[in-house]
């Protein structure tokens, strides 16, 4: 006790920071789908993109992300998050955004405007074929 009393700034300054971390935490804990209104947005903590509707051109269910450079994002059992860039692009410097719950599963590979990449699953596979066929009906509804 008698050190909380001397180093009182130190240990606000640390109880900041442990609630700071354990909210950022929280934040990419899980990925944030809204499928409403005209577009897909997709929110991971940082991490954020909307995709019009009318700008999709395909949905594919893949097994694996392919190799990718990590422009920044992180790791962390078995989530992926962030944005990339694929090796073979490296000169364009062109952005796949990535938001894997489970690394394991499925992924759902968007492509819109005409080449850019997104991937996605969640946690539950069952909710992740769902999101597809949601987003399958939109393009076709789109068409």
């Amino acid at each position: 006790m008698q050190l909380f009393r001397n180093n009182w700034f130190w240990s606000v300054i640390l109880i900041v920071t442990i609630v700071v971390c354990g909210i950022i935490l929280a934040m990419h804990f899980k990925n944030w789908i809204d499928t409403e209104n005209n577009a897909l947005t997709l929110r991971s903590g940082f991490y954020r993109v909307q995709v019009p509707y009318e700008e999709l051109d395909s949905v594919l269910l893949v097994e694996r992300i392919p190799a990718m450079q990590r422009i920044n994002g992180f790791s962390a059992l078995e989530k992926e998050k962030g944005i990339f860039r694929e090796f073979k692009d490296s000169l364009t410097n062109k952005k796949v955004y990535v938001f894997v719950d489970n690394i394991e599963q499925q992924k759902i590979k968007l492509v819109y405007k005409d080449s850019s990449y997104l991937y996605v699953n969640l946690k539950d596979s069952v909710r992740t074929l769902q999101l597809m066929d949601g987003l399958k009906s939109k393009i076709s509804n789109e068409e």
